[in-house]
């Protein structure tokens, strides 16, 4: 089993915090984003972990593999995720985005599942989003699931109904997954697959035939998209990040 962490964008909706760091290397509680996501992933048994870097690429110094997404700024999650073919191609993979914070206890419940392609979502999504949206709806996507298996992800929802939790932006794909993808892929464009993030990929799959298994998971997470979630997170789950932190 191996870990690969998308941080190749800069993260521009974070303003000023990544003019002189990419945005995954934002302080939270104490550690850079990044940090929480390497620990999560060793204390889950990963040892060998990929960053996928692009943006200030040398400000990255952790003990790990590197692959380069060199044309990070015309592209999107899913260009990035090609940069690892040769270990998605022999290896099943944890792949993490780069803006969130997890515990290994979600990284664990992927491990532990059989199939090709899994994602780990959030049930009780609509409190954190409540938190961060004055109207949840505004960012959250329609996400629905028929015995475990994914059937709608991504599309605007226009009532809470639609949602049945959100994707966490953890990812568990296997050799034969990874198979299943590229062979996807093939029908598209460089320029169309440029333009591709996760959730696009994940709707298309699922629009193929191509089964994404969902699962669930009840431990906090949090999703690092702005400044002021930074504060509002500071502010409501600095006691309890902390005391994951001491446990771990």
């Amino acid at each position: 089993m191996k870990g690969i962490i998308l941080a190749a964008g800069r993260g521009s909706r974070m303003g000023s915090l990544t003019s002189n760091l990419p945005k995954c290397r934002t302080i939270l509680f104490g550690k850079e984003l990044i940090q929480w996501q390497l620990e999560a992933l060793e204390n889950a048994g990963i040892d060998d972990i990929a960053i996928i870097r692009g943006y200030l690429s040398k400000t990255f110094d952790f003990n790990v593999t590197y692959f380069e997404n060199k044309r990070w700024a015309e592209t999107n999650m899913v260009s990035t995720l090609i940069e690892a073919r040769q270990w998605l191609e022999t290896d099943t993979t944890i792949i993490s985005y780069a803006d969130i914070v997890y515990s290994s206890n979600s990284v664990l419940s992927l491990i532990d599942r059989d199939e090709d392609i899994a994602i780990t979502y959030d049930p009780n999504w609509l409190d954190l989003w409540s938190l961060r949206f004055d109207d949840p709806l505004s960012d959250a996507e329609s996400f629905k699931l028929q015995d475990g298996i994914v059937i709608e992800i991504g599309d605007k929802a226009k009532n809470i109904n639609d949602i049945e939790g959100q994707f966490m932006g953890l990812i568990k794909i296997s050799p034969k997954g990874w198979s299943l993808i590229s062979d996807y892929l093939n029908r598209f464009s460089k320029v169309h697959i440029d333009g591709m993030d996760m959730t696009m990929l994940l709707k298309g799959l699922i629009k193929s035939n191509i089964k994404v298994h969902a699962v669930p998971i009840d431990d906090k997470w949090l999703e690092v998209d702005s400044e002021s979630d930074l504060k509002i997170y500071k502010k409501e789950y600095k006691k309890f990040f902390l005391k994951v932190d001491k446990t771990i």
